[in-house]
């Protein structure tokens, strides 16, 4: 299809529609992208087609034809599964460029990278931060490791869902994205223990979490995640599974590069503390929950 004698549109996949990837595609399709789309289980994605998306039933039938493929699966090792098991790999064309935005290990891109490039299919790693408010309304900050040349070319599509930033080479993205995991991760959990102490000594908190707003301790999981505690409301955006996942993805990482990484160590064993008491569905900001717990307060 073209406009006025422009280029063709470019034609898109998107395979995963979970919580995050739904919402993703659905910008994709009131972007007009009409994306061939595909999930696990075909029911989820269903309410897509009457937004101009064809739903398929095998991975590798919605890869087939598309320009731009972009994957938003739960982990390195279901990346890996859909790729190269699942025939989406050799399904598609040369030429053709998977933008992958799960959250995996560095080392994990670099070798999917590796392997599609072999096939002369080109790779960007391309995780984001931002939750499900920022996947439904296109705030999503995109973390992108691979080629300049490649995300020159993923650009225009890549700012449906939010702002993008080349960080990198193959792996920058996903190591970025763990550095960003890690402050939120920290921060959550000093937000948490913070407020609990001020509580437990007898203050307000709310009354706390306000005095402290535009100082040195403000930040974006204070203003967010801090009213949350204050409410007591954890409804999930961004599962404290996942926090752990990416936490221990961060650990891993280190030891691979040599690094030490004693904060991260600490708040990785209290996310994981917190999944062991039935926290894994909560909001990750529900780690103030197993704060609280280990403290005697409601």
């Amino acid at each position: 299809m073209t406009n006025n004698g422009a280029t063709p549109a470019l034609k898109t996949a998107f395979l995963g529609i979970g919580s995050m990837g739904l919402l993703m595609a659905r910008r994709l399709c009131e972007a007009r992208h009409a994306p061939q789309v595909w999930n696990r289980t075909p029911g989820k994605a269903e309410s897509l087609v009457t937004l101009g998306a064809t739903v398929h039933e095998q991975a590798s039938a919605a890869v087939a034809d598309a320009d731009i493929v972009f994957g938003m699966l739960e982990n390195g090792t279901v990346v890996e599964d859909v790729l190269f098991r699942r025939g989406v790999a050799a399904a598609m064309m040369p030429g053709t460029l998977f933008v992958d935005m799960a959250s995996i290990k560095p080392r994990e891109a670099r070798d999917h990278a590796a392997r599609l490039g072999a096939l002369g299919i080109a790779h960007l790693d391309a995780p984001v931060s931002g939750g499900t408010s920022g996947a439904a309304e296109g705030t999503l900050v995109i973390m992108v490791g691979g080629k300049p040349a490649d995300f020159e070319r993923a650009l225009p599509v890549l700012q449906v869902f939010g702002r993008p930033t080349l960080v990198g080479s193959h792996g920058a993205g996903q190591l970025t994205k763990l550095a960003n995991q890690m402050i939120v991760g920290i921060t959550i959990g000093a937000v948490a223990e913070a407020l609990l102490f001020a509580a437990k000594g007898g203050a307000d908190m709310a009354k706390v979490k306000e005095a402290i707003t535009g100082g040195f301790a403000d930040s974006r999981v204070l203003q967010v995640h801090g009213q949350r505690m204050v409410d007591r409301d954890f409804v999930t955006q961004a599962r404290l599974a996942i926090q752990h996942k990416d936490m221990d993805n961060a650990l891993a990482t280190a030891r691979e590069i040599g690094f030490e990484a004693p904060i991260t160590a600490l708040f990785e064993q209290l996310y994981a503390d917190g999944m062991k008491h039935g926290l894994s569905d909560l909001d990750h900001s529900g780690l103030f929950v197993e704060l609280a717990s280990r403290n005697g307060m409601s």
